[in-house]
């Protein structure tokens, strides 16, 4: 399963990500069918959430799109044409009244894991959640904190077009792995 966008331009697609921004850096959700392994856009972010959520027990197949068999060609290629990124499998689906966004950094080295919760604030943190419940006791019978998965989706460094920001980034995670070597 995965998401990307095209590289070079920010993955917000189009002018710059403000700070707070609520919309996700994903510009097309794909699976990949477990028999034939070709790519299939998923045509909204809730299918390709539900898609996700039982994957394991409930693996795609392309003859699960109407029309659609391991026979017709895929409907997208894995490529550097794009900036790649897997999710894990098995993340449940957004609680009703909230919504998860994977917002990709600045650098192209990850993604951050949000949710919009109902009163329109980010939770980054299951800590979050709590203190969103206890403010707000009507939705403890609704959400619980074990309803969200903060775990972000893998950047395929691969993919990712070597810009200036992404070897600055890249050599400062370097550095810092040195430096702890380096104590040690």
């Amino acid at each position: 399963m995965t998401s990307g966008s095209a590289p070079g331009s920010p993955p917000s697609q189009g002018s710059q990500r403000k700070r707070g921004s609520t919309k996700d850096s994903v510009g097309l959700y794909a699976v990949q069918c477990c028999e034939c392994y070709k790519w299939r856009m998923i045509s909204t972010k809730e299918e390709f959430e539900t898609v996700r959520e039982n994957f394991t027990e409930n693996p795609w197949f392309c003859n699960r799109r109407p029309g659609c068999s391991c026979q017709n060609p895929a409907d997208i290629e894995y490529d550097s044409s794009r900036i790649w990124v897997i999710d894990k499998p098995n993340i449940p689906k957004p609680p009703p009244e909230t919504e998860r966004l994977v917002i990709m950094r600045g650098d192209y080295s990850k993604m951050d894991t949000y949710y919009v919760m109902p009163n329109g604030k980010r939770a980054r943190c299951a800590g979050d959640v709590e203190k969103f419940l206890e403010a707000n006791p009507e939705y403890k019978n609704r959400i619980s904190a074990s309803d969200f998965s903060f775990a972000p989706p893998k950047v395929v460094e691969a993919t990712v077009s070597h810009n200036s920001a992404w070897k600055a980034a890249k050599a400062k995670k370097q550095e810092k792995a040195d430096a702890l070597s380096a104590q040690k």
